[in-house]
C-alpha cells in the first residue's frame, strides 16, 4: 500500500463555533495579574482593506517581570500565578479584535542581549494554508525598540512600522495594532 499524505486545507470558517470564549482574550486573569494592565485592540483586514470575520488571534508574552510561564525559561525572575502568558481572541463581524493584558517586561535574547518588550502573534484566517506569525512592539518605546535585535535587522522601514501598536489615549493604556494579509501596508510576518 503507497502513503499519499493528505492534502493541505485551507483554516476556517468556523473558530466562533467552538472557540468562542472571550474569557481567552484577558491574560490577566479579571486584573489580578502584577504590571501596567493595557489593552491591544485593532482589526484584521485582507488586501482590499475589509476587515476578516471569524479570525482567531493568538498571544504569547513574557510577564511584567519579563519571564515567561514556561519550564524552559532559565532566568531566576518571579512567575505570575495570576499571569496566563498566552490568550486567544476572535474577530468580530467587522475583523475588529481586543486583549487585556499587562505590559511585558523586556527578555533576554540570543547570546543575552536584552529583546524590546514584545508580544508574540500567531494569526489564524480562512483561506490560509498556514497560520501567520508576527510580533507585536509598542510604539512609544523607540529607544527599546531602536536596540531590539530582531526589529531593528528588519532593514525596509516601512515593513518595521507595521511591528509597532500605537498608544491610544485611554485608561487602561490601550494600543492599536492592525493586522494587515496582504497588499499594502501587509504586516511583516516571519518565516518560522
Amino acid at each position: 500500500m503507497k502513503l499519499v499524505p493528505t492534502a493541505s486545507q485551507t483554516v476556517g470558517p468556523f473558530f466562533h463555533v467552538g472557540l468562542a470564549r472571550p474569557e481567552l482574550a484577558d491574560l490577566t486573569q479579571g486584573g489580578k495579574a502584577l504590571g501596567e494592565r493595557i489593552i491591544i485592540e485593532g482589526q484584521v483586514r485582507d488586501g482590499d482593506g475589509v476587515g476578516i470575520p471569524d479570525a482567531m488571534l493568538e498571544l504569547w508574552q513574557a510577564n511584567a517581570a519579563g519571564k515567561y510561564r514556561h519550564p524552559e525559561d532559565p532566568q531566576e525572575k518571579s512567575v505570575d500565578a495570576n499571569f496566563v502568558g498566552f490568550g486567544r481572541a476572535f474577530t468580530d463581524r467587522e475583523g475588529r479584535y481586543r486583549f487585556t493584558t499587562v505590559r511585558p517586561g523586556a527578555v533576554p535574547g540570543r547570546g543575552n542581549a536584552l529583546q524590546a518588550p514584545h508580544i508574540a502573534m500567531t494569526i489564524f484566517a480562512r483561506g490560509l494554508l498556514k497560520h501567520l506569525t508576527t510580533r507585536l512592539y509598542f510604539a512609544d518605546l523607540a529607544q527599546a525598540n531602536d536596540a531590539d535585535p530582531l526589529l531593528s535587522g528588519i532593514e525596509d522601514a516601512a515593513a518595521r512600522r507595521t511591528l509597532l501598536a500605537q498608544p491610544v489615549n485611554g485608561a487602561p493604556a490601550t494600543y492599536r495594532f492592525d493586522v494587515v494579509l496582504q497588499g499594502e501596508g501587509e504586516t511583516a510576518f516571519f518565516d518560522i
